[in-house]
């Protein structure tokens, strides 16, 4: 297995930090506004966001909520190995607030179209954005893209993208892409 390098802590945190400034650009006091990771790793990303907005931006009440999609997804009983569920966690209400899914990387768009369907369980949200670290874009199957994105990656079919996490995955928090059959 082979991995390349493509952002490394610094890359990760400017780019964090840009992504805080757009939704404050966007949302301004976020009173209406809730952000709901998507388990399990766009967690890691929501709260490093909800983080962010809160000591460097000053906002003060950020609704910040997890969404497990495993039961929405269209492949679930399709896999020879059962899916492990994750827990949702949101202790509030979605209905006519702005809800931005937040998620590591976005690939095929299955697991957001999942979450689409899996939000209406908490009420209907009055707008639904999408923020993202990694677009993986050429990768579609839905035609679904980001409101805000870290940034874009092209990679073929057997590259995979890993975001790792400080304290989670890895000493430092990077992004890798990592090709199964290098040649």
């Amino acid at each position: 297995m082979h991995s390349k390098v493509l952002l490394t802590a610094k890359d990760v945190d400017i780019i964090l930090h840009r992504l805080a400034c757009q939704l404050v650009e966007k949302h301004l006091d976020f009173s209406q506004t809730v952000l709901i990771g998507l388990q399990p790793r766009g967690r890691f990303l929501a709260e490093r966001i909800a983080q962010i907005l809160e000591k460097e931006y000053q906002i003060s009440h950020i609704e910040l909520g997890f969404l497990d999609i495993t039961f929405f997804r269209d492949d679930f009983r399709r896999t020879e190995k059962p899916l492990e569920a994750n827990k949702t966690h949101i202790n509030f209400l979605v209905e006519d607030k702005k809800v931005i899914f937040i998620d590591d990387v976005l690939y095929t768009g299955r697991s957001i179209r999942s979450a689409l369907t899996a939000i209406q369980s908490f009420g209907r949200p009055a707008d639904i954005e999408l923020l993202v670290l990694i677009d993986r874009r050429f990768s579609r199957h839905l035609p679904i893209q980001p409101d805000y994105r870290g940034r874009q990656v092209d990679a073929i079919a057997n590259e995979k993208v890993k975001v790792q996490w400080k304290d989670i995955d890895a000493d430092t928090d990077q992004v890798l892409l990592v090709d199964d059959n290098p040649t």
